[in-house]
């Protein structure tokens, strides 16, 4: 080999080394698109739900009708028999209920006058979990109102896209007493 292919293979040498592999580039840019995605899915479910309310609450077992502070309760001292989960056409015993919640359940009641069409809307969603619980519940002060261990929402009705998300941010709730316990085998007949 003379001299100028040698100095030219050098520089082909050279300029390679220089530049990056195309692996190492597309290992970099993929490794950057993950991490902006952990990033933006951790602030998305950390962002607050416009008017989610957060309550401290007791927890405890203890039979016969009980008061709470907030109506339909978020949690507290409930009755030993949790109600099973699934779609009540008549008000539940609060008692009950909580219990259900503390097992993660999501409660979902809405005036008895709703209309009948977003009654439906209600049970569709409430039939996509078996953590869900539906009833009418007497003088509430809302159209809807969602409920977890520690959380409420109050909304004007079952198109409401917080609904979707309070479900989906608290239903089996971490800060809940017992997620992942039974919502069935309790007492009930839901429909």
């Amino acid at each position: 080999m003379n001299t100028q292919a040698k100095r030219s293979l050098r520089k082909q040498r050279a300029a390679q080394q220089k530049r990056p592999p195309v692996f190492a580039i597309l290992l970099g840019v993929g490794l950057l698109a993950v991490v902006a995605l952990v990033i933006f899915g951790l602030s998305r479910q950390a962002a607050p739900i416009e008017g989610v309310e957060q309550f401290t609450v007791a927890q405890g077992h203890q039979q016969g009708a009980l008061l709470y502070e907030q109506l339909p309760p978020v949690g507290g001292v409930h009755n030993p028999v949790w109600l099973n989960c699934g779609i009540y056409n008549q008000p539940v015993e609060n008692e009950k209920a909580v219990h259900s919640m503390e097992h993660g359940a999501i409660w979902i009641t809405y005036q008895p006058d709703l209309p009948a069409a977003e009654v439906e809307k209600l049970k569709d969603i409430t039939r996509g979990s078996t953590y869900r619980l539906l009833s009418p519940y007497p003088n509430l002060p809302n159209p809807v109102v969602a409920s977890a261990w520690g959380y409420q929402i109050k909304l004007q009705g079952a198109d409401d896209p917080r609904l979707m998300t309070f479900i989906e941010r608290y239903e089996q709730n971490p800060r809940g007493p017992e997620p992942g316990a039974p919502c069935t085998g309790g007492e009930g007949s839901p429909e």
